[in-house]
């Protein structure tokens, strides 16, 4: 019989003090006796000696310890004996595609019909989108099923080969098999044959499995949104992937105030037209396709256009024309006020920004910040000597998501480094800042630092305050031979204000009000938010969908936007040929393996039966 734990069973010594405390006799007196009696007494011992062994071999409490004894010990060590499963006992990662082209006509059905013949007794789902979602991870065979029956596609690009790679490291050191099904027409990042090789230098098996046949469609493959003073105006672009030409009907209805209209393109196979909307209003605007094809995600246009109450922005200062200012006031879609103090009534205003360089806010006006942020107000601190420790009120400091002190002075310069990427560190090069002047500060326990100096002081961090998000920007914005950085002289300082106004909720510019699906946002806390499909409550929101998200009291309209997605005429045989030229056979699917069945249960209830027995054998005699 086979162990798992062969060292266990050296507890099988234990057997040896319970047979020598049966034989344990009293010392017996030392007395003279002639040599004859002795010899005579000699054999008498050895009589009794051996009647002893037979005595305790048939004494049933004796039998009982050493078998549980006996059990115990090897219970220990694990025995197994093998059998022959019907399932593979090798782990199995399931990689399924979940982006848009997956909903053309039954594609996504036929895979999870596939990944159903795949399972094994230990498996686990990543779905491929933008970035590799893992479903479940060694899960059992029952309860991989029952989650492959409530999957559903995305409207995302999948990134295949991160999937792959996602896989690779899961099985690295126990192996297993990769099963990879999409219909292999489009994807972001490497070439997924790529990490298919990456893959067998593990050792692997990978298998690409194929779903999917030529579909005809029509669908939108871009969209843009323009901005003239207080006019927006949306120009799209419609794709026709059939054969023929087709007349495609529109249907156009803003669901703020219900106006509705209808009109006709008419484009030449394999052709594209442009089509426009001009002086939107607010709210949702829904372009629709109405014509029936292969693939619906990409058959509506969803719009965007925030609201006027949206867009309002107080900036606090007690300097004129400061970098951060301008930059705001380019935003087309936001309305800034001026202002050298804080009003008390700030309802009207989505975002604040105070930015005073030397005057220390009064006490009214930090009264009156603590209640725009209780009530749900966005506020953004910009470092200087006003909010330092020696200047700012305890009230005030009590706001911010940092402790200031006082200004730190570095002749030779700081460079910051981005700790989390968001889309607020995205394309901005936060690297090449060069920090001469800088608030020493300490971040609150509940704070969330995006970007820091290289010693770790926050110089972007952002807490909830109340029902309100209070944020910390510790870049000075002063210029001239006073200025703390450099970062005011480079040409991503406009765009930071621009992300970081979107961030916070309803101020940024339309841009924020539209994305393409496979976007990441970071929220400032954890809230609820509704999806095209559900409510949530998160504080990282995925827009793997088509369709209006409602995040931060934003509307965000979300879209595919992608020709390679929605063309439904690719074919992914190629990657099928170099895949097979690369991986020889594949997987090769046993129809059994050899599995290992543990005794150790049934042997601890057989001593428990055991123990007791013994007790009713001690109770029968009286002892107990």
């Amino acid at each position: 019989m086979p162990f798992d734990n062969v060292l266990a069973l050296g507890a099988l010594v234990s057997v040896i003090p319970l047979i020598l405390l049966y034989l344990l006799r009293p010392k017996p007196l030392q007395v003279q006796v002639p040599s004859l009696m002795f010899l005579l007494d000699i054999k008498e011992e050895k009589k009794r000696f051996y009647t002893s062994i037979s005595k305790i071999v048939k004494d049933p409490l004796f039998l009982i310890q050493l078998l549980v004894l006996i059990l115990l010990a090897l219970a220990a060590a694990s025995p197994y004996y093998e059998t022959e499963e019907a399932l593979s006992g090798d782990h199995t990662v399931i990689v399924i595609d979940a982006s848009a082209s997956m909903q053309t006509d039954n594609r996504f059905d036929d895979a999870i019909s596939k990944a159903e013949d795949y399972v094994s007794k230990k498996n686990t789902i990543i779905l491929a989108e933008s970035s590799p979602v893992t479903i479940i991870e060694g899960e059992g065979a029952d309860a991989t099923y029952d989650m492959l029956d409530t999957l559903e596609a995305k409207s995302t690009v999948a990134d295949l080969s991160s999937a792959i790679s996602a896989a690779t490291r899961l099985l690295s050191e126990e192996g297993g098999d990769i099963v990879v099904i999409s219909d292999f027409t489009n994807w972001n990042g490497d070439d997924p044959v790529n990490a298919l090789k990456l893959a067998e230098s593990y050792s692997l098996n990978v298998e690409f499995v194929i779903v999917g046949n030529d579909a005809d469609n029509v669908g939108f493959i871009q969209g843009g949104i323009e901005t003239d003073d207080d006019s927006y105006t949306y120009t799209g672009v419609i794709k026709n992937y059939y054969n023929s030409r087709q007349t495609v009907d529109i249907e156009i209805e803003n669901l703020k105030s219900g106006n509705t209209k209808s009109t006709s393109l008419a484009i030449p196979a394999h052709s594209t037209k442009q089509f426009q909307l001009t002086n939107l209003g607010s709210g949702i605007t829904e372009v629709t396709i109405t014509n029936d094809d292969s693939l619906m995600a990409d058959n509506t246009a969803y719009i965007s256009i925030p609201g006027i109450s949206d867009r309002q922005l107080l900036f606090v200062s007690d300097v004129d024309n400061l970098p951060s200012m301008i930059a705001l006031s380019l935003i087309p879609s936001i309305e800034l006020d001026q202002s050298e103090g804080v009003p008390n009534a700030l309802t009207d205003y989505s975002m604040i920004v105070i930015a005073n360089k030397e005057r220390t806010l009064g006490s009214n006006e930090i009264s009156a910040l603590n209640s725009y942020l209780n009530s749900g107000g966005k506020v953004v601190f910009i470092a200087s000597e006003a909010i330092s420790s020696g200047n700012a009120a305890t009230e005030l400091k009590e706001l911010m998501p940092v402790m200031p002190e006082s200004v730190i002075d570095a002749d030779d310069g700081v460079t910051i480094e981005v700790l989390q990427d968001t889309r607020l560190s995205e394309d901005i090069k936060f690297d090449e800042v060069a920090m001469y002047h800088y608030l020493n500060a300490t971040e609150r326990l509940d704070t969330t630092t995006l970007v820091a100096t290289e010693d770790g002081i926050p110089i972007l961090s952002y807490w909830s305050f109340g029902e309100g998000t209070s944020v910390y920007f510790g870049i000075n914005d002063i210029t001239g031979e006073s200025a703390w950085n450099n970062f005011h002289n480079l040409p991503e300082y406009p765009v930071f204000w621009s992300k970081l106004a979107g961030w916070l909720g309803g101020t940024g510019d339309v841009q924020d009000y539209n994305l393409k699906t496979g976007t990441i946002s970071i929220l400032a806390k954890e809230q609820e938010i509704e999806t095209p499909g559900s409510t949530e409550t998160t504080t990282r929101v995925y827009y793997d969908e088509t369709g209006v998200y409602q995040v931060a009291g934003k509307k965000i309209a979300v879209n595919l936007y992608n020709d390679k997605e929605s063309d439904t005429t690719l074919s992914g045989d190629d990657v099928i040929e170099r895949a097979e030229s690369d991986n020889g056979a594949g997987i090769v699917r046993a129809s059994s393996y050899t599995g290992k069945q543990y005794l150790d249960t049934y042997m601890v209830i057989l001593v428990l039966l055991l123990v007791l027995l013994e007790l009713l054998i001690i109770k029968k005699r009286g002892e107990l």
